[in-house]
C-alpha cells in the first residue's frame, strides 16, 4: 500500500503540471498571434490611410491561426493525457 500512494501522488503531480503547462502554452497561442497581427494591421491601416482594412486582415488571420494551432495542441494534449492512462 506504501508503493501505490507515492504513485498515485506522482500522477497528480504530474497531471497538474500537465495542465499549467496547456494553460501557458494556450495562453501564448491566443494572445501573440492578436496582439502582434492587431497592431501590425493598425499600423498598417495608418501607413496606408486604409482604416480598418489591415486591422480586420490581421484579426481575422490571427484567429485562424489561433484555431488551427489550438486544434492542433488539444490533438497533443489528448495523445499525452491517454499514453499517462
Amino acid at each position: 500500500m506504501d508503493k501505490q500512494e507515492p504513485q498515485k501522488e506522482k500522477k497528480e503531480r504530474s497531471a497538474m503540471w500537465l495542465a499549467l503547462d496547456v494553460a501557458y502554452q494556450l495562453g501564448y497561442l491566443i494572445a501573440l498571434p492578436i496582439v502582434v497581427l492587431g497592431f501590425g494591421g493598425a499600423w498598417m491601416d495608418k501607413k496606408f490611410l486604409t482604416s480598418p482594412l489591415f486591422l480586420l486582415i490581421g484579426i481575422t488571420l490571427s484567429f485562424t491561426i489561433t484555431t488551427i494551432g489550438a486544434f492542433r495542441k488539444i490533438k497533443d494534449i489528448t495523445d499525452k493525457i491517454n499514453s499517462i492512462k
